[in-house]
């Protein structure tokens, strides 16, 4: 983990969990900043986004940096760790395993819509009426066709493959090549190599572009000119920053900013 994120003993559990009559419930959470909640899991699914800040989930071997009104999907029994980029106001929603508007086998991260951050406030000082029902319902809908976004990021069990992993999730914008890592971490290039291909099933290029990526979606989210945002992923030009992000998401930079 970065060295700027500590553990730190942190309650994982909700202030209201679902039910049967109540399949949603909505938790308001301000978190501590650049700390780690250790592995847990819940019996329900959990949809998790942060309002305010950015969060780093751990689960099923991959790791997801989710930003500032984008969601990540955990199936119930999953367990999982929350690393806390800064300071952070979390929005968690508790679903139910009969209501679960996603699939209870895999994480996924995803966009929330303007109504959907709507609905989560209303839920959270729900009074358990009709109309609370209904927004019950329509938040289940809201999710069920969510835009999902590509920022998943397999990790490997392979301690010198970690290691080069750890350190390029503290600083994404590192832009030496295998060779270069092999000598630090005390494996040849090539078994490097084979090892981003078979743990990870990628190539080192493109597992580092993929970091940069999820990274690239925290700094603009975090309101940063496209300039810097480039550079903080080790792009020295904004344009070829801007058509790795184009072709991998679909969107500009400054468009998805916008969303």
């Amino acid at each position: 983990m970065p060295r700027h994120l500590t553990p730190r003993s942190f309650d994982p559990l909700p202030r209201r969990p679902p039910s049967e009559g109540e399949p949603v419930t909505v938790n308001v959470r301000t978190l501590p900043p650049d700390v780690v909640i250790p592995l847990h899991r819940h019996p329900w699914a959990q949809l998790a986004y942060p309002i305010r800040g950015a969060i780093r989930i751990c689960a099923a071997g991959t790791a997801w940096i989710v930003p500032a009104n984008r969601a990540v999907w955990i199936p119930p029994e999953i367990d999982h760790d929350v690393a806390v980029l800064g300071a952070v106001e979390l929005r968690t929603l508790y679903i139910t395993s009969g209501s679960a508007p996603l699939p209870l086998n895999a994480c996924t991260v995803v966009d929330i819509s303007p109504l959907m951050r709507s609905l989560c406030e209303a839920i959270a000082e729900g009074r358990g009426d009709t109309r609370h029902q209904l927004m019950m319902q329509l938040a289940l809908e809201e999710i069920r066709i969510a835009r999902p976004l590509s920022l998943g990021l397999p990790l490997p069990r392979d301690r010198r493959l970690k290691a080069l992993c750890d350190a390029l999730m503290a600083n994404p914008a590192d832009g030496r090549g295998l060779a270069d890592w092999a000598e630090q971490v005390g494996a040849s290039e090539r078994t490097l190599a084979r090892l981003f291909q078979s743990e990870l099933d990628t190539s080192f290029g493109a597992w580092r572009q993929q970091l940069r990526l999820a990274k690239a979606v925290v700094e603009i989210s975090r309101g940063l000119p496209m300039a810097e945002v480039a550079s903080a992923v080790g792009y020295a030009s904004q344009a070829a920053f801007s058509a790795m992000f184009s072709r991998a998401l679909g969107v500009s930079p400054s468009r998805f900013g916008e969303r």
